[in-house]
C-alpha cells in the first residue's frame, strides 16, 4: 500500500460513537460544574442535600463515561488535523492543542475521583441513583477531607477553564479561521 493510499483512507471526521461520547460528556460536565457552583451557595437544607447527591451521581457518571471515552479513543484513533491546518499552525498552537486535550482527559478522571475521595473522607457515602452504594474511596478522616476539598474545588475550576478554552478554540476555528474543524465533531455531520 502506498503512503498516498494510507493518507487518503485515514478518517477525516470522528465516529458517531466518539461524537456521542463527546457531547454526552460535555453536557454532564457542564451540568456537574453548574450544579456544584449553585449548591455550595445554598444554606443547609433538604434541597442542598438532594443537589449534593445529584452532583455525586453526575460525578460517577462522568467517571464511567470518561473510562468508556478513553477506551473508545484508544481503540479508534481520532482523525488527525488536516495537513494544511497543521502546516499553518505555529508550534505553540500544536502544543496548546495537545496539552489541552491531555489536561482535559486527566481532569475528567481527577475531578470525580477527588470528589469521591472527599465524600468518603468526610463520611458521606455515595449511593449511586439512591440504589447502588459505592465503596469508600478512602477511610473517613476529617483531616483528609479538609485537605481534599480544595483539591476537588480547584481541579473543577481548572476543568471549567479548559472547557472554556476548548470551546473558544473551536469557535475561533469555525468563525475566524473558517476551516471547518468544528464540523468534524458536530452531530449529523459525515
Amino acid at each position: 500500500m502506498s503512503s498516498n493510499t494510507a493518507v487518503s483512507s485515514a478518517p477525516t471526521r470522528y465516529t458517531a460513537t466518539a461524537k456521542l461520547l463527546h457531547w454526552v460528556l460535555a453536557i454532564a460536565l457542564i451540568g456537574a460544574i453548574g450544579l456544584g457552583l449553585y449548591m455550595v451557595s445554598l444554606s443547609f437544607s433538604p434541597l442542598r442535600l438532594k443537589l449534593y447527591n445529584w452532583h455525586k451521581w453526575l460525578g460517577v457518571s462522568i467517571l464511567v463515561l470518561s473510562v468508556v471515552r478513553l477506551g473508545w479513543r484508544f481503540a479508534n484513533k481520532p482523525p488527525a488535523l488536516p495537513a494544511a491546518m497543521q502546516a499553518a499552525m505555529p508550534a505553540w498552537q500544536h502544543l496548546a492543542h495537545h496539552g489541552t486535550h491531555l489536561a482535559l482527559y486527566a481532569l475528567f478522571f481527577a475531578v470525580p475521583l477527588l470528589g469521591w475521595a472527599y465524600s468518603s473522607a468526610a463520611g458521606f457515602p455515595i449511593v449511586f441513583l439512591g440504589m447502588l452504594p459505592l465503596p469508600d474511596f478512602v477511610s473517613p478522616s476529617p483531616e483528609l477531607a479538609e485537605m481534599i476539598k480544595p483539591l476537588h474545588q480547584w481541579s473543577a475550576y481548572a476543568l471549567a477553564a479548559l472547557i472554556v478554552l476548548h470551546v473558544a478554540a473551536a469557535l475561533k476555528h469555525q468563525f475566524i479561521d473558517r476551516d471547518g474543524l468544528l464540523l468534524r465533531m458536530l452531530p449529523g455531520q459525515r
